[in-house]
């Protein structure tokens, strides 16, 4: 997939972390996210923006960061100023249950564990150190059936 290719959906997933740089950290311990982009604080100890990327080819992406005072992130809530959350992404991997021992021994709160879907797949779900809640399944709507 490229930039120039028109046809190619990009969703990105934004999410916001009271402390950016351990939810870097923990988001690839875990779940297996990689650094695409971390832009340090001034202190050169947090983290206010980062690009974590996920996958075959490095196709998915989320973007995080701790939020500031600007108009936009006036905007947004972490799970505990919302009081729940409001988007739980879902993520495509091929071994649902390698993937939720991962998550599991990271100290993922696993609230579903794996579990055969009706509509085909296999599904778990967890919520990170921060709240978050996380889908992973085998299930690809992407797939022809």
């Amino acid at each position: 997939m490229s930039a120039g290719d028109l046809n190619a959906a990009r969703i990105i997933p934004a999410l916001r972390y009271r402390d950016a740089a351990a939810a870097v950290e923990w988001l690839c311990r875990a779940f297996g996210f990689e650094r695409h982009l971390v832009v340090p604080a001034a202190d050169g100890v947090g983290v206010v923006h980062a690009q974590l990327t996920f996958g075959p080819g490095k196709s998915g992406m989320i973007m995080l960061g701790p939020g500031s005072e600007g108009d936009y992130d006036k905007l947004l809530r972490d799970p505990t100023e919302a009081g729940g959350v409001t988007q739980a992404p879902y993520i495509i991997v091929a071994e649902v249950n390698t993937h939720h021992d991962r998550a599991k021994a990271a100290g993922a709160e696993i609230v579903t564990p794996p579990t055969d879907q009706d509509y085909g797949g296999r599904l778990y779900t967890c919520r990170d150190p921060e709240g978050h809640v996380w889908n992973f399944g085998s299930y690809d709507p992407w797939a022809e059936s």
